[in-house]
């Protein structure tokens, strides 16, 4: 049986790319069963459109977080997924949502565990490489249990070295591919726990 994936994405969409590709090539025994955003605008929509996923809009607008994330549930819920990927969605997912799907939510965050939470993380940690804080940064993929911030139980995660000649688009280009990467590792171990 292969493993249903619903992917929530607010931007460009380049991890959800990486799980297509992986899935198309079969390096990955998965499926994109949707994708779901909460930006009209969002790349990532152009990307499932051209690969025929079914895709849907929840906005934010005129609601309270927490009925946006009720919404977002009922949405997420009719694609029946075995596992939800937040790649690059920016919402913080309240109890609303997530009791929907214990142990089914994974996020991909540019950091390693422990490791500065939130938003702007790779920019985050190249100020502190330039100030002489730190060499590395990392990746992580984790479950998102609750509502806390990026420190879910980790499934998989990899140190970036952080070269002296870098620039930040040097960094950040090394870190998207690691989180490629990273992502179908995870989603690999998963799909594996998920099938009969």
């Amino acid at each position: 049986m292969t493993t249903r994936l619903v992917v929530l994405a607010s931007g460009n969409g380049s991890n959800l790319q990486a799980i297509i590709d992986a899935c198309e090539t079969q390096a990955l025994h998965a499926q994109v069963v949707g994708v779901v955003s909460d930006n009209h605008h969002a790349f990532a929509l152009q990307r499932a459109a051209q690969h025929n996923i079914a895709c849907h809009i929840v906005d934010a607008a005129n609601t309270s977080r927490n009925e946006f994330n009720v919404q977002l549930a009922s949405a997420v819920q009719a694609f029946q997924p075995d596992i939800v990927v937040l790649a690059g969605f920016m919402r913080l997912l309240t109890m609303d949502f997530l009791v929907h799907f214990p142990q089914r939510v994974i996020n991909v965050h540019p950091a390693l565990p422990g490791e500065l939470p939130g938003t702007h993380a790779i920019a985050r940690a190249f100020d502190e490489f330039v100030a002489g804080k730190r060499t590395h940064t990392g990746v992580m993929v984790h479950f998102v249990p609750d509502e806390g911030v990026d420190n879910g139980p980790v499934i998989d995660s990899a140190i970036v070295p952080i070269h002296p000649s870098d620039s930040l688009a040097d960094l950040e280009q090394r870190m998207h591919a690691t989180e490629h990467q990273l992502l179908i590792n995870a989603l690999t171990q998963l799909t594996k726990e998920h099938t009969p």
